[in-house]
């Protein structure tokens, strides 16, 4: 079973969601929807309240709730409680809020694009272009992110071909090839930016964008050239197409006489999306 975790936003709140794609539908964050929902500062307390006066909810809670790893605050991965739409319509039941209309829309238009974007996968990577426009984004970012999400397909799919098991040896590769240019480790890096659960590339600047995608695709490239096989000899490539970029990012520091690692992460730099401008 193909997990995948996505965020979506309802109403400026976001919501963790997985896709299955074994199943092929959505399991949503109960204690997220709980949130959104009712503005409980502490929604877990309030599933445990909501559970206690609805008994019928409570008997069938095993078959609505599935156990699914979700980042949590803490930007670790934890078992957490989710259902899928049939189980949040139950739940949503139990909560007396004026946004439970509008939500089971929203929840209705999710479902639906996800099936749209299964068969014209290019509406992915439009609604993708379209939320970073929201966000603030400007277009040359946007377009830099975009091939950058390609470029990892492609070196995941390289990995893949090399026996690397997804996972952690996919993380300990992308570790290997983000020191090896930026001198730390994915970890490190957004500690550097003040991260927590947000995504690495999505507060990249423009500069640090294209060093990583160089990065990755040189390490692509001598992959399909070395034909490694298996995670050792993978780590190696790893390190190789690391240094690629390491050497330009240093060629370019010797230019500007500044560094090209940035502490600042996208709120820092970003425009509020009324104002009209981009921000490069």
């Amino acid at each position: 079973m193909t997990k995948k975790e996505i965020i979506k936003v309802f109403e400026e709140r976001k919501v963790r969601t997985v896709w299955d794609d074994k199943e092929e539908k959505w399991y949503f964050s109960i204690v997220d929807v709980v949130a959104v929902l009712t503005d409980s500062a502490d929604p877990k307390q309030y599933i445990k309240r909501m559970k206690s006066r609805d008994e019928s909810l409570k008997a069938n809670w095993g078959t609505i709730c599935t156990l699914v790893p979700l980042v949590s605050e803490d930007g670790k991965k934890h078992k957490e409680m989710t259902a899928d739409t049939e189980g949040i319509f139950r739940i949503i039941q139990s909560i007396p809020s004026p946004k439970a209309e509008p939500f089971k829309r929203w929840m209705a238009q999710v479902a639906a694009l996800r099936l749209e974007q299964m068969q014209d996968p290019e509406l992915s990577i439009e609604q993708a272009i379209a939320d970073y426009k929201r966000l603030g984004y400007s277009d040359q970012w946007i377009n830099r992110r975009v091939k950058s999400i390609e470029v990892r397909k492609e070196l995941t799919d390289e990995w893949n071909r090399s026996g690397v098991k997804e996972g952690v040896e996919y993380a300990t590769l992308t570790d290997i090839i983000t020191r090896e240019w930026s001198g730390m480790t994915t970890k490190q890096y957004k500690r550097h930016k003040g991260l927590k659960k947000e995504s690495l590339r999505d507060n990249m600047t423009n500069v640090e964008l294209a060093l990583n995608m160089l990065a990755e695709a040189s390490t692509t490239e001598i992959s399909r050239q070395k034909n490694p096989k298996g995670f050792k000899q993978s780590a190696q490539v790893a390190q190789e197409g690391g240094s690629v970029a390491a050497a330009a990012r240093k060629q370019l520091e010797s230019k500007t006489g500044k560094s090209a690692i940035s502490s600042e992460k996208a709120s820092d730099y970003l425009l509020p999306p009324d104002d009209g401008k981009n921000n490069e």
